[in-house]
C-alpha cells in the first residue's frame, strides 16, 4: 500500500536534514557566544584587586541588557530575509537587509547619544564604592562605544540565518572570540591598559563582526539594488511596526523575568541564590532550543516567501518534532546528572540541599518551555509579531502575575509554579493560533 501524500511529506528526509543543517550550527554558536564574556572575566580575575572584575561585570551587564533590548531587530531581520530567500525577489533580498542595517545603525548611535545617563542610572541603581563606581564608568565608557557594530549585528546575523548560513554565522563567531581573546591578552598584559584593554578588545571584536558579516551578505546579494525610496518613512513604517512589536513582546518578557528575580530576592538569599541556579538551567536550555528555533525562523520563512501553507505546515511538524527530541534530551541528562550539575555550580551544601526540592521544576522545563520557544521561531518566520506580542501579553498579565497570587503561600516555589504556567500558555496560544491559520487558510497572508 502507498503512503499518502501527507504523511510522504511529513517523512521528508531533506526537510528534517534542513532542519540538523541550520540548528547544529546556531546550537555551537549560541554556546560560543557567552565566551566573549567569558574571557573578560578571567582576564579581569587575574588582575590585581577583585574590585576590577566587579565594576567591569556590572557595566558589562549594563551594556548586555541594553543589547537584549534590541533582540527584536534580529528577529524581524530573520523573517524578512528567509521571506525574500523563498520569493527569490533580490530587490526584496536587498530591501531586507539595508533597512534592517539602516534601524539598527540609527539605534546604536541613539545610545551612544544616551550613554552619559544611562551610566548615571546604572551608577545610581548598582550603588557600589567609589572605586568599584570607577571601573564601572571606565568599561562602560569605552565599551559603548561599540554599539552601533553591535546592534547592526543583530541585523546582519538574522539577516544571515534567513538565507540559511548557519555555518558561517558560526565560522565569524568563533573567529571573533579568537580575535577578543588575542586582544585581551595584549591590551591588557602586554600594553597595561587593564579595564581600559578589556573593554576595547570586545569593541573591536564586535566592529569585526559587522565587517565580516556584512561582507557575506553582500557576497550573497551580488551586486547591491539599493533603492532610495527604501529610506523614506512609508516604505519604513511596516518594518516599524514590526520591531516596536517584538520590542514589547522582549521587553513584557524581560519584565517577568525581573519580576521572578527580585521577588526571589525578597523571600531571602537562599531563594534568590537557587532562583540563579535555576536560571543556570533555562539559559543552558534556550542554548538548545534556540537552534531548533532558529532553523523554524529560516525555513518557514521562506515557505511563506513561496507562499507555500502546506510547507509551511511540513516545516512546523518537522520542528516539533526535533524540538521535542531536543527537550526529551534534556529532561533525560538533567534526571540521571542533575544533581551533579548542581555541584558544579554551587559547593554550597545548604544550597544543594535546597535544590533539591527545585529539581522538579529543572525536570519539567525543557519539556514545557520547548513548546513556545519553537512556535517563537514559527511565527518570527511568519512576521506576525502582532501575535507574538498579544500573546506575551495576555500570558504575563492575565497568567503569569495573578498565577503567582495564587501560589504565593508556596513562597518562591510558588514563583516557578507561575512561570512554568506562564511558558505553557504561551506555547498553548501561540500554537493555537497557528491552527486557526492553517483551519482558515491565512499562513501566507
Amino acid at each position: 500500500m502507498k503512503n499518502s501524500p501527507t504523511l510522504s511529506n511529513f517523512l521528508q528526509i531533506s526537510l528534517h536534514q534542513k532542519i540538523i543543517v541550520i540548528a547544529i550550527p546556531m546550537i555551537l554558536s549560541n554556546v560560543t557566544t557567552p565566551l566573549m564574556g567569558l574571557v573578560d572575566t578571567a582576564v579581569l580575575g587575574h588582575m590585581q584587586g577583585s574590585h576590577f572584575l566587579a565594576g567591569a561585570s556590572v557595566a558589562a551587564l549594563i551594556v548586555t541588557q541594553l543589547y537584549w533590548l534590541c533582540g527584536f531587530l534580529r528577529m524581524t531581520s530573520t523573517g524578512l530575509s528567509a521571506q525574500a530567500k523563498g520569493s527569490q525577489d533580490p530587490t526584496q533580498l536587498s530591501q531586507s537587509l539595508f533597512q534592517g542595517v539602516l534601524i539598527s545603525f540609527v539605534l546604536g548611535c541613539c545610545l551612544l547619544l544616551v550613554k552619559d545617563g544611562i551610566l548615571a542610572l546604572g551608577l545610581f541603581f548598582a550603588d557600589a564604592t567609589p572605586v568599584i563606581q570607577g571601573v564601572i564608568s571606565e568599561y562602560f565608557s569605552t565599551r559603548i562605544w561599540g554599539a552601533p557594530a553591535a546592534i547592526v549585528n543583530l541585523a546582519l546575523i538574522g539577516w544571515l540565518i534567513g538565507q540559511q548560513k548557519a555555518k558561517q554565522v558560526l565560522l565569524i563567531q568563533v573567529l571573533a572570540n579568537l580575535l577578543n581573546l588575542a586582544l585581551n591578552l595584549w591590551f591588557v598584559f602586554g600594553l597595561g591598559l587593564e579595564v581600559f584593554g578589556v573593554a576595547l578588545a570586545s569593541v573591536v571584536a564586535e566592529y569585526f563582526i559587522a565587517i565580516v558579516s556584512l561582507s557575506a551578505a553582500l557576497n550573497i546579494i551580488g551586486k547591491p539594488l539599493i533603492q532610495k525610496k527604501w529610506f523614506s518613512l512609508a516604505y519604513l513604517r511596516p518594518l516599524l511596526s514590526l520591531n516596536g512589536d517584538t520590542f514589547i513582546r522582549n521587553l513584557i518578557l524581560q519584565a517577568c523575568i525581573a519580576f521572578l528575580i527580585f521577588k526571589g530576592v525578597g523571600f531571602g538569599s537562599t531563594s534568590a541564590a537557587i532562583n540563579a541556579i535555576l536560571m543556570q538551567f533555562f539559559t543552558l536550555i534556550a542554548l538548545g532550543l534556540d537552534g531548533v528555533a532558529y532553523a523554524a525562523e529560516a525555513l518557514v520563512g521562506e515557505q511563506k516567501g513561496q507562499k507555500n501553507s502546506k510547507g509551511i505546515i511540513h516545516v512546523t511538524l518537522h520542528g516539533l518534532i526535533w524540538s521535542s527530541v531536543v527537550a526529551l534530551l534534556y529532561t533525560l541528562v538533567f534526571v540521571v546528572w542533575g544533581s551533579e550539575i548542581i555541584g558544579i555550580i554551587t559547593d554550597q551544601a545548604t544550597l544543594q540541599i535546597a535544590m533539591k526540592d527545585y529539581l522538579i521544576f529543572v525536570y519539567c522545563l525543557p519539556l514545557i518551555a520547548h513548546w513556545c520557544f519553537f512556535f517563537d521561531g514559527v511565527f518570527v518566520g511568519l512576521t506576525r509579531a502582532k501575535a507574538m506580542r498579544n500573546s506575551m501579553l495576555l500570558c504575563g498579565l492575565v497568567v503569569y502575575f495573578p498565577a503567582f497570587w495564587v501560589f504565593l503561600a508556596h513562597a518562591n516555589q510558588g514563583l516557578w509554579m507561575a512561570m512554568l504556567l506562564f511558558l505553557l500558555t504561551r506555547g498553548i496560544s501561540l500554537g493555537g493560533y497557528f491552527i486557526y491559520l492553517c483551519r482558515y487558510h491565512r499562513l501566507t497572508s
